[in-house]
């Protein structure tokens, strides 16, 4: 504690000064490759208090040595970037709950690429906690208590750190995270956030009336019985589906989409909005199966607070109704919380490959994708395919709902050159070797969505089949590419965009724009025989539906029993 002695005082001034001065060409400098582009610095007063106090801490509980100063600062900086890197690649602010979700980063991405991130943030860690100075743990105590109530008030009062956080802080924009960060600054945005997902936690348990929740439930599944047809439905999640032909500035050597696909679709896809750019699908099936916003109140992942207790979101409410509802995903089960999510959602039954899932018997199998590392679409049809006959056969009288969420076309868009050469060259004025890969894997892809639909169609042709894009892939630079070849210009936050499809007994559908949380009106309405758009505005017949903002209630008690 000396260092805070007048005596010692004017050399940690020094130290504050040459940190912050640091941080700031740091901010200045990564700003010109994508992050965050206004960043007030000089206005950031409570992340400057904050960031001198941590270093102090640091510093404080370290021996003496030459490079103290220099590893007391280092993981600042890797909390800063660590801030940037995840902008750039997905477009969206890090937030404290998102470290829950490295495990899983870790397993998607190359395994050099794992190991060396692995040893970015490890080893500084490592070295602090190998120079710790334990010996002079009481005024250390005394140095930590501040952190420690800061973290105390954050997790048993959320509200009241939200408040003095709004009324002491630097403007906070409503409709935009980064620019809260750049008002604000990283860390301070990041424990923000925190107090008002713990906030909202609490919000929830009012919502948490089960006996009520139910006979709503019940109520709205006796409307659907009086006019429901009990077709099957078939929908398919296409993890990072881009259609490279939505650049404006990009063109090719040949047509990027099969034949067979736009034979079968011409001009009839629709475009959702998903809710997320570049990672995170659960929250595209979230908002998919369940019909509400990803608000994103409780966790950066809506699906990482489920329990497996029944929210009646699409498939619960068909389950109820009769239907055999059965969930297909083509990779690992410990992604995403993915058994509960799917069991809160209402799945009667889960398949998962049998290399990944021991639990039950599945019909799926990976075999060996060699050096693509995922399964690739055709052969993940042709299984479904094959179970879906099986179905058929076996249990005609029983409808199904028949989901599935692929994992091919998952960055880094790697190809099988002896199975899929890359035959498509792509010119633009701003290079991107990751769209080059996803063009080309574009092109196998529709060849194989379009041999799916058409055998659907040939088995079980007085169905629904719907596709829909999880979100576009973060390619190379993330956003940057994105806005240099203009993606979509002509739609506000254009890269949230994707494809989605519709055939309804045989015959493709165009439909207007909407949400991933508008699937469920589309099928609801086709099982009804169009009775159920009659009692309530839905988006893709037009009309006008209730703002994104105003679903907050409905989203609250979803996630209420959810999360039982």
């Amino acid at each position: 504690m000396r260092l805070f002695l007048t005596s010692n005082l004017p050399r940690m001034l020094f130290k504050w000064g040459l940190l912050l001065s640091g941080l700031y060409l740091y901010s200045v400098l990564i700003t010109g490759i994508g992050t965050f582009p206004d960043q007030q610095f000089y206005q950031q007063w409570l992340e400057l208090i904050l960031v001198c106090y941590l270093y102090s801490l640091i510093y404080l509980s370290m021996k003496p040595g030459k490079f103290r100063p220099f590893i007391a600062a280092l993981p600042l900086f890797l909390l800063y970037l660590l801030h940037d890197v995840f902008f750039m690649i997905y477009g969206k602010v890090f937030r404290l709950i998102n470290f829950s979700e490295v495990p899983e980063l870790l397993q998607i991405i190359p395994l050099f690429s794992a190991i060396l991130i692995s040893l970015v943030f490890i080893l500084p860690l490592a070295l602090i906690i190998h120079r710790l100075n334990i010996r002079q743990y009481r005024p250390l105590v005394l140095a930590w208590s501040p952190l420690v109530i800061l973290i105390a008030v954050l997790l048993t009062s959320p509200l009241s750190f939200v408040q003095a956080f709004e009324q002491f802080s630097n403007h906070i924009v409503k409709y935009s995270d980064a620019k809260s960060v750049e008002q604000n600054g990283r860390i301070s945005m990041m424990l923000y956030r925190e107090a008002q997902r713990q906030a909202a936690l609490e919000t929830i348990l009012p919502y948490r009336e089960r006996e009520s929740y139910k006979k709503q439930i019940t109520e709205n599944i006796s409307r659907l019985k009086q006019n429901l047809n009990g077709r099957n439905i078939h929908l398919v999640v296409l993890e990072s589906f881009l259609d490279p032909r939505m650049f404006k500035k990009l063109s090719f050597s040949k047509s990027p989409a099969h034949p067979a696909f736009d034979q079968l679709f011409k001009h009839k896809l629709g475009l959702s909005k998903s809710p997320v750019f570049g990672g995170a699908t659960a929250q595209a099936e979230f908002e998919v199966l369940c019909g509400v916003p990803a608000f994103e109140k409780l966790s950066s992942v809506e699906f990482n607070m489920f329990t497996g207790s029944n929210a009646y979101c699409l498939p619960g409410v068909l389950t109820e109704i009769g239907y055999r509802t059965v969930a297909t995903n083509a990779y690992k089960p410990n992604f995403f919380n993915a058994i509960a999510g799917y069991r809160g959602t209402g799945f009667s039954e889960l398949d998962f490959p049998v290399e990944f899932y021991n639990a039950s018997e599945s019909y799926l199998h990976v075999g060996n994708p060699g050096n693509e590392d995922y399964l690739f679409d055709s052969d993940l049809f042709e299984q479904n395919l094959a179970f879906v006959k099986k179905h058929l056969a076996q249990n005609p009288e029983q409808p199904l709902l028949n989901y599935i969420m692929t994992i091919y076309g998952h960055t880094p868009h790697i190809l099988d050159e002896n199975k899929r050469p890359e035959i498509i060259t792509t010119q633009s004025p701003y290079n991107d070797d990751h769209l080059q890969r996803s063009t080309n894997q574009f092109y196998y892809r529709s060849e194989a969505i379009a041999k799916y639909v058409n055998e659907l169609m040939s088995i079980d042709p007085d169905s629904l089949i719907i596709f829909i894009a999880d979100h576009v892939p973060p390619l190379r630079n993330g956003p940057n590419t994105y806005n240099a070849l203009d993606y979509l210009p002509e739609h506000k936050d254009g890269m949230y965009y994707t494809l989605f499809g519709v055939i309804e007994n045989g015959k493709v559908h165009r439909y207007h724009d909407i949400h991933h949380y508008d699937i469920p009106n589309i099928v609801l309405n086709y099982l009804t025989g169009n009775q159920y758009c009659q009692q309530q505005s839905c988006a893709h017949l037009g009309d006008d539906t209730e703002p994104r903002e105003k679903r907050i209630e409905a989203y609250l008690r979803l996630m209420a029993h959810a999360s039982e």
